[in-house]
C-alpha cells in the first residue's frame, strides 16, 4: 500500500499570518493534528498540535501569535508512491507524528502516525 491512499481528499491549510488560536480552532473543526502552512501556493511549513501546546506552555497569547513563528519550516516530505511501511520506519526514526505528502509541488495531504499505524494494522489483519 502506498502512502497516497492515506491522504486522499483536500489538504488542510493555513497561511503564514494565521494566528495560533485560529489554527487550533481549524484543527479541532477538522479533527486533525496538523495543518500545512502555505506562502503563496508553496508549502512553507507545518504547524502541529504540539507546536501550539508548546506556545501555550510558554504563556503566549495564542490570538496574537502567528503560525509562522511556531511552525516547522521547510518540513521533510514524501512522495505519494512511497510504501506505508517505509513511511512508518522514517517517521519512527525521525520522531515525526505528521509528514506532508507532496506531488509535483502540491501538498496532497499530511499523513499522521495514527493513519500509518491504522494502515499497517489493517494490512496485517488482511494477511
Amino acid at each position: 500500500m502506498q502512502i497516497r491512499s492515506l491522504v486522499g481528499g483536500t489538504a488542510r491549510l493555513c497561511g503564514m499570518t494565521t494566528s495560533l488560536e485560529e489554527a487550533a480552532q481549524a484543527m479541532v473543526a477538522e479533527s486533525t493534528g496538523s495543518l500545512g502552512v502555505i506562502e503563496g501556493s508553496a508549502l512553507a511549513g507545518i504547524i502541529t498540535e504540539r507546536d501550539i501546546l508548546r506556545a501555550a506552555a510558554k504563556g503566549v497569547d495564542l490570538s496574537n501569535e502567528h503560525v509562522a513563528d511556531w511552525m516547522t519550516p521547510d518540513p521533510d516530505t514524501v512522495g505519494p508512491e512511497i510504501p506505508v511501511d517505509e513511511v512508518a520506519e522514517w517517521m519512527l526514526a525521525a520522531g515525526y507524528r505528521h509528514l506532508p505528502v507532496m506531488e509535483d509541488g502540491e501538498l496532497l495531504g499530511i499523513a499522521s502516525i495514527k493513519d500509518v499505524l491504522w494502515a499497517l494494522h489493517s494490512a496485517s489483519t488482511e494477511a
